[in-house]
């Protein structure tokens, strides 16, 4: 078929054995007994005979199928060897083996090399799939914690650790409220509606959910729902949200937010402040009030500093409690469920959540002095065309209502500074149990109701409110004048209480006078 593969093609050698010439053909197919088998026949040689070929220079030639092909010029001779000869042979064949069973110990070493990779192999596989175990136990424990947490949630429970606290990032308080919120609509009545333009509203009457209901109202009655596009089903949501993410402080709570709120809203309407500013303006004003104190733990700045908290931490003891509120209150817009601010332009979100964060850190009290003097250099040319201008007014008008209690009627005021000394109390407590410095207007041991006040209303309050005067006249009967009836009212329990100390200490020292001697 064709032309065959050269590999097939018969071989011819020429063999001289004893003299004589013997042409030998075979295939590549001939094994050597085949040869040795043509050789015997061809010599008369014993079938038993041991023979051997060698070349015309006497090289040994092995008997083969692929021994080459010669003429009849260079004869390959057949040698039949004798007995020692062929134990000479046996010598150098057995050193053939031997080097050929060498070669197979190699091989069996690489083997053995093969079957132990092969081994090691398996037990990394096998290590592997024991890893994997392990990820998925490791996330199956996740999911246990957050069904865990999402049952401690449900049950209204809820971590309060003021020094080592994380910061909210799941549970009850930052769950998106997909429903439309629960508590019921409140209609307002004229005479409610006309108290909360007053800074006379008095706040102890207010359950929270109509404490929502009035937030709500003043959202729709300044217009910041219609100008923000905000859904009022988003408004509900957000302000439940920012009620969950109150602590139950003593002062530092949904209440106090709700009375800052409410001195915004009233010092809007006094001082016409929507003729003076932007609707953007009142609405960063009114949202500033609103999360000003969100998720505060109770314990001030200076504690955090000196216990070294987390929060301290993180924000590099720079006003941690407000920078925290502002992460709160964006953590909670970050949720499309109650982000009011859904529907406003990317760039002008941008401006108003700057700005809310430069009106909550304003309120740090360790910036009060640097605010007001401040304020205090514009105030005498102020310029409500000039964006610093009105951002130093904005950043004193939210220290004005964060601090305003003393500006309503006493029986609203007093119960506001029995609150804040309890929590005072709990913050001196807990540092002289950890060894750490306590501020005097803080110790239980050291100051009374009056001598708490008396300080605060005539060198942080009156000159404050005083300088907002020049700018706002009208402010001055119904704002200032009840903090210098406040002074005046603390200052006269105080020299109660000093004349009952001094009597006291005079009936301690001279009481014996009296007795009868023996």
């Amino acid at each position: 078929m064709g032309s065959g593969s050269s590999a097939y093609a018969p071989r011819t050698i020429h063999l001289d054995v004893e003299g004589k010439v013997q042409k030998v053909m075979f295939s590549r197919h001939c094994s050597p007994c085949d040869i040795k088998e043509l050789l015997c026949s061809s010599s008369n040689i014993p079938r038993n005979t041991a023979i051997m070929l060698v070349d015309r220079e006497g090289a040994i030639i092995s008997i083969d199928p692929t021994m080459p092909s010669n003429s009849r010029s260079s004869l390959y001779k057949v040698i039949p060897l004798s007995t020692g000869q062929l134990g000479e042979k046996e010598d150098m064949f057995q050193n053939v083996l031997s080097q050929v069973a060498e070669q197979f110990s190699r091989a069996f070493r690489i083997n053995e090399l093969k079957t132990e990779v092969t081994n090691r192999l398996a037990m990394l596989e096998k290590r592997v799939e024991l890893e994997g175990l392990k990820v998925v136990e490791i996330e199956k424990c996740k999911n246990d914690l957050k069904k865990l947490r999402d049952e401690m949630t449900s049950r209204g429970s809820r971590v309060n650790c003021p020094c080592k606290y994380n910061f909210p990032d799941d549970g009850k308080k930052m769950t998106p409220r997909r429903d439309v919120p629960s508590y019921p609509k409140y209609t307002l009545s004229q005479e409610t509606i006309e108290a909360l333009k007053k800074p006379t509203f008095d706040v102890w009457h207010w359950e929270h959910n109509e404490m929502l209901s009035c937030l709500e109202y003043m959202y729709h009655d300044l217009g910041l729902v219609k100008e923000f596009n905000m859904n009022p089903i988003t408004l509900k949501r957000w302000l439940l949200s920012i009620q969950e993410n109150y602590r139950s402080n003593p002062f530092h709570n949904f209440r106090h937010c709700f009375c800052v709120s409410q001195m915004m809203y009233g010092m809007i309407h006094l001082c016409n402040l929507q003729e003076k500013l932007t609707q953007t303006d009142m609405g960063i004003l009114m949202t500033a009030a609103v999360c000003h104190d969100l998720d505060h733990p109770g314990y001030n700045n200076t504690y955090q500093i000196n216990a070294r908290t987390e929060l301290a931490v993180r924000y590099n003891d720079i006003s941690p409690l407000e920078n925290h509120h502002c992460a709160v209150a964006f953590q909670i817009l970050t949720q499309p469920e109650c982000n009011i601010f859904g529907n406003v332009d990317s760039e002008v979100f941008k401006q108003i959540r700057q700005a809310i964060i430069t009106l909550v850190l304003a309120t740090d009290m360790a910036r009060h002095g640097e605010i007001l003097d401040s304020f205090k250099q514009k105030v005498d040319n102020f310029d409500f065309t000039n964006e610093e201008h009105v951002t130093c007014l904005k950043m004193v008008l939210i220290k004005c209502c964060d601090i305003s209690n003393e500006v309503r009627p006493t029986e609203v005021a007093e119960p506001w500074v029995d609150c804040l000394l309890e929590e005072y109390f709990m913050q001196s407590d807990r540092e002289k149990s950890e060894g750490l410095p306590v501020a005097p207007f803080m110790d239980r041991d050291k100051v009374t109701k009056p001598t708490a006040q008396i300080g605060f209303i005539k060198f942080v309050l009156i000159p404050m409110f005083e300088t907002v005067m020049k700018l706002f006249p009208q402010i001055e009967e119904i704002m200032v004048q009840p903090l210098r009836d406040s002074r005046d009212h603390y200052e006269e329990l105080k020299q109660i209480d000093d004349a009952m100390t001094e009597g006291s200490w005079l009936h301690v020292r001279f009481g014996n006078l009296n007795r009868p001697s023996n």
